[in-house]
């Protein structure tokens, strides 16, 4: 039987997680689909329950749901993109990137899901946010993550001896700034691809197969290291 999983999150036409994922299933021979719902604000917990009712498997929550999702299911934790049903499970995997990653002094710009998810990992970083402290000083961090959607704006600018994770893609004007001045950047589809695998994971219970989605988002280049 035809087992679903859901992307929830207003817009989501652009994403390229279904791409990505129905490429993962049918490479490991599951007969699984991966479909994105787009579901206007305020809709978020008829949406929820409609999944489980119609026996999903699991689903990726996105903007701008991730922390209203965490509170609908009491997730103990604050920022949730990853459900999996039956039993209820409430997961955030937006900060698998940072497996395999050295660095001492982190930052983080933004204050939405993506970015609370980041903090819950990284409890010491500094964090910057238009509601918070603003504009980001980042010289003294060896690590910032860029978790706004900010495409077109130069948020931080750094140099050749920082390391940048930057969530939006294609690169942001940021992402751009940075690789210019030397720096390291771990692109937005780095980051979906560590992302993705880890909730595949958590819905079927089989190892990710990495290479097949990197392909499937056109990553084609070697995974990035920590030389730089």
């Amino acid at each position: 039987m035809n087992r679903l999983v859901a992307l929830v999150g207003s817009p989501v036409a652009h994403s390229l997680s279904p791409r990505m994922q129905n490429a993962a299933l049918a490479a490991r021979g599951l007969d699984w689909t991966y479909v994105a719902c787009e579901v206007a604000n305020g809709d978020v917990e008829a949406a929820l329950k409609g999944l489980e009712a119609l026996g999903f498997a699991g689903a990726n929550f996105t903007a701008p749901f991730k922390l209203d999702v965490a509170q609908l299911v009491g997730a103990e934790i604050p920022s949730v993109n990853t459900l999996v049903f039956d039993p209820l499970r409430a997961v955030s995997t937006d900060a698998a990137i940072l497996d395999g990653l050295e660095f001492e002094r982190p930052a983080i710009v933004g204050d939405g899901g993506a970015a609370v998810a980041f903090r819950d990992s990284l409890p010491d970083a500094q964090v910057f946010s238009r509601r918070g402290e603003w504009p980001p000083v980042v010289g003294d961090y060896d690590l910032v993550i860029n978790a706004t959607p900010v495409r077109d704006e130069v948020l931080v600018r750094l140099g050749a001896d920082q390391t940048l994770i930057d969530l939006p893609y294609p690169d942001s004007a940021t992402a751009m700034a940075a690789r210019e001045a030397g720096a390291r950047v771990v692109g937005g589809l780095e980051v979906l691809v560590a992302q993705g695998a880890a909730s595949f994971e958590l819905w079927t219970g089989v190892p990710a197969p990495v290479d097949v989605m990197r392909r499937a988002v056109g990553l084609t280049h070697a995974q990035p290291d920590d030389s730089g």
